[in-house]
């Protein structure tokens, strides 16, 4: 008889350092009392090939993948979802019993569930989005957004034509306005978003005159360090109801989770104090 194998799981990439996943795997494996490691891993680029045939044989079921192999993941999976495709990255790889990869994005997912938890009464059919940056975090939130009924969506970034690719890919009711413009689209939004790193810890803040805000406007941003960035500052203090974008990071991972440890794990405050801490 042989012995049943402790399942593993990882984050991958290049530099790996700074990822909060282990923290919130780990955090999961605990609570739940289940027998798993996650482990972070900085895999060189001339072994990510060598490395997705080799980690199943040593009980890995699963990896979370970040940059720079989001891409380059998608060409060595057997299996890509429609929606991994259509993003054209993976952050999610799942290793299935009869051997093949299969390649998955939940950035979106976790988007979507960030707002749905924490921003009371947000429907998204209420009015057009305005989404600052055409960057592969910008790819996932547009067909998110777009799937879950927004009518529209005004599409800036600092690079016009990076915007009009990203537009042309998903259809119609993207609508690409210049990056000298963006302050003035916010009046009709009903939702505003920054896909961009403009606020983070160690990059420049977000610029884009935001006195035109609608108070009515749900604003979140993808940067979590700091919670609060100068954009959900200003739109709190304007009156907007505004979330944070720890909870994306927290929910994007959920799938993957039960995927391989089998058990759904709960996104809660305790959840968020383990990843912060």
């Amino acid at each position: 008889m042989t012995a049943q194998r402790i399942p593993l799981a990882g984050v991958i990439g290049s530099p790996i350092a700074h990822s909060r996943s282990p923290r919130l795997h780990g955090h999961w494996l605990r609570k739940y009392g289940i027998q798993g490691h996650y482990i972070p891993m900085d895999v060189p680029s001339d072994k990510l090939a060598d490395t997705l045939k080799l980690l199943p044989q040593l009980g890995f079921v699963g990896l979370n993948v970040t940059i720079p192999y989001k891409e380059k993941v998608l060409d060595l999976a057997d299996l890509v979802t429609d929606r991994a495709a259509l993003i054209g990255a993976a952050n999610t790889l799942i290793f299935r019993k009869d051997g093949r990869i299969h390649a998955d994005n939940t950035d979106g997912y976790g988007f979507l569930e960030n707002l749905r938890q924490n921003a009371d009464g947000w429907v998204p059919q209420a009015g057009p989005a305005v989404v600052f940056g055409a960057g592969g975090a910008a790819r996932a939130v547009l067909a998110s957004l777009l799937d879950a009924g927004v009518p529209e969506i005004v599409l800036t970034n600092r690079t016009r034509h990076r915007a009009e690719v990203l537009a042309q890919d998903l259809g119609t009711r993207v609508r690409v306005v210049d990056w000298v413009r963006a302050g003035n689209v916010l009046d009709d939004a009903a939702t505003v978003v920054n896909t961009t790193s403009l606020g983070m810890v160690g990059h420049p803040e977000l610029r884009v005159p935001l006195d035109g805000l609608n108070t009515k406007s749900l604003v979140t941003d993808l940067v979590y360090a700091p919670l609060e960035t100068r954009l959900l500052r200003v739109a709190s203090e304007m009156g907007c109801q505004t979330v944070d974008g720890l909870g994306m990071l927290l929910h994007q991972a959920v799938p993957g989770f039960e995927r391989w440890f089998g058990h759904r794990p709960e996104v809660d405050e305790a959840t968020r104090a383990a990843v912060l801490r």
